[in-house]
């Protein structure tokens, strides 16, 4: 009706329109549908026929107000607080949350790096910055957060795999396969692991403790496994007994003391040390009782030896 009666107008030479009137623009203009109705408007109030609805000045106010205020929270920064206590009153303040693949790592743990308060929402928090933190903890490997709406946040764990436990400079920690540190070594379900010591143990030990595992009956029996110099390895056995390996040609020297032991007992003696760095012999070390009761026996053998000596003359 408002372009029809422009066109009318010009047509019949009416007067021409007044200043509120948006109809002047151009001949022929139509605007479009959603603006016909604010043309409209803006028209009769152009023309001093136009009542205000009830209450419009409380309305226009608190527009007023709350946009004032909206804009003041954009500019000072504070609009991720303001949308974060909206929606968490508005049913998406997180409630429920799951967390899977965890065992050596703690829940609360988990919990502590999301950061959560009591009206934290779901549709503000950030996942990202999150799986972040999460993934920061000392067993987690890969870590994975997923908003779950209305209300609740799934945490999905990959924690790393431990292999070793490492005595270096005092200190005892749990390390992977690659000699990665993990943890330090709570003495808890990783007691069983396998105990490397010395500088440069940790890197090396998959690669021997793989040759080792040829010969089960001489593992089960080892404490410890020493790197020395970083160059080679020495065996501490439960009895006690160091064998010192050489820094080349382990495995055949490995074979050589299973077979020892397995047809003199080597391993079962009262010894202190076997020694196979040289590739031309063996080195026994006997324990100091040993040495004592050698000392003792080889005195006995020398007198028995003066009696037969001194009945013969």
């Amino acid at each position: 009706m408002f372009a029809l009666r422009r066109g009318q107008s010009g047509r019949m030479g009416a007067a021409r329109p007044g200043p509120f009137n948006l109809a002047r623009f151009a001949d022929g203009f139509v605007l479009p549908r959603w603006l016909r109705r604010p043309a409209r408007l803006v028209s009769r109030l152009g023309h001093g026929d136009f009542t205000p609805p009830p209450f419009a000045a409380t309305i226009a106010s608190a527009v007023l107000l709350s946009s004032s205020g909206i804009y003041g929270a954009y500019v000072g920064g504070h609009m991720p607080a303001v949308v974060q206590a909206i929606t968490a009153r508005s049913g998406f303040a997180v409630d429920q949350i799951r967390v899977v693949g965890h065992h050596e790592t703690s829940e609360i743990d988990v919990l502590d790096k999301l950061e959560l308060d009591g009206w934290t929402s779901l549709i503000g928090f950030d996942a990202d910055k999150a799986r972040d933190r999460v993934a920061s903890l000392p067993w987690v490997e890969v870590a994975s957060v997923r908003k779950v709406y209305p209300d609740t946040l799934e945490v999905k764990i990959e924690e790393r795999k431990p292999f070793a436990i490492w005595q270096n400079d005092g200190q005892l920690v749990v390390v992977e396969k690659d000699g990665r540190v993990i943890a330090p070594f709570s003495g808890r379900r990783h007691a069983a692991l396998p105990l490397v010591i010395g500088f440069g143990a940790a890197e090396h030990a998959a690669g021997f403790l793989a040759g080792m595992q040829k010969y089960p009956e001489l593992s089960s029996r080892v404490k410890g496994y020493i790197r020395v110099s970083d160059r080679r390895w020495d065996l501490r056995l439960e009895n006690g007994i160091t064998v010192k390996l050489p820094e080349n040609g382990t495995d055949a020297a490995l074979a050589d003391l299973v077979k020892m032991d397995r047809e003199a007992g080597l391993l079962s003696r009262d010894i202190a040390a076997v020694d196979m760095r040289l590739s031309d012999r063996l080195v026994v070390q006997l324990t100091p009782g040993a040495v004592e009761r050698r000392e003792a026996s080889l005195k006995e053998q020398a007198k028995a030896a003066k009696r037969g000596v001194e009945k013969r003359i």
